[in-house]
């Protein structure tokens, strides 16, 4: 199962950090490539949640339907997200590093289950790499004061 890990130290509140990553409106606000999102439940934040979001990737867009399925305040989100034949599993976790830093971690699982998807997985994986660098360090640009 392909993984990718992506860590950031962020001059921000945990409670900040937690609030951008967790709650899709935010998100967007910090990653400049998410040109579009919407709502697929009446419910927006926490556990339920379900959202399609629409990003550029170089010159295309993708849209991808994610669910949140972990919710803990102030610590950690999961993202659940059944796309080309593919689980995407991903995990956000906040710690706070003392009263005005935090840690920030993204764990991507990806999970195929199709044929062409368990060939193609991994090659996919080191692209989305530098997506998910691009994003975490937008989100501490948008944390950061």
């Amino acid at each position: 199962m392909p993984t990718s890990t992506v860590e950031r130290t962020i001059g921000a509140k945990a409670e900040d950090v937690f609030d951008c990553i967790a709650h899709i409106e935010n998100f967007r606000k910090a990653i400049p490539h998410i040109v579009d999102v919407r709502f697929l439940t009446a419910t927006k934040r926490g556990v339920g949640t379900k959202f399609r979001e629409t990003r550029l990737m170089g010159k295309r867009e993708a849209t991808s339907e994610l669910e949140v399925t972990e919710y803990v305040e102030n610590k950690r989100v999961r993202l659940i997200s059944d796309q080309g034949g593919v689980i995407w599993d991903t995990v956000f976790t906040v710690e706070p590093r003392g009263s005005t830093t935090s840690h920030l971690k993204m764990v991507m699982d990806a999970r195929p289950y199709k044929t062409f998807a368990k060939l193609t997985t991994g090659l996919l994986m080191a692209m989305i790499q530098k997506h998910l660098e691009a994003d975490l360090d937008a989100v501490k640009a948008y944390c950061e004061p």
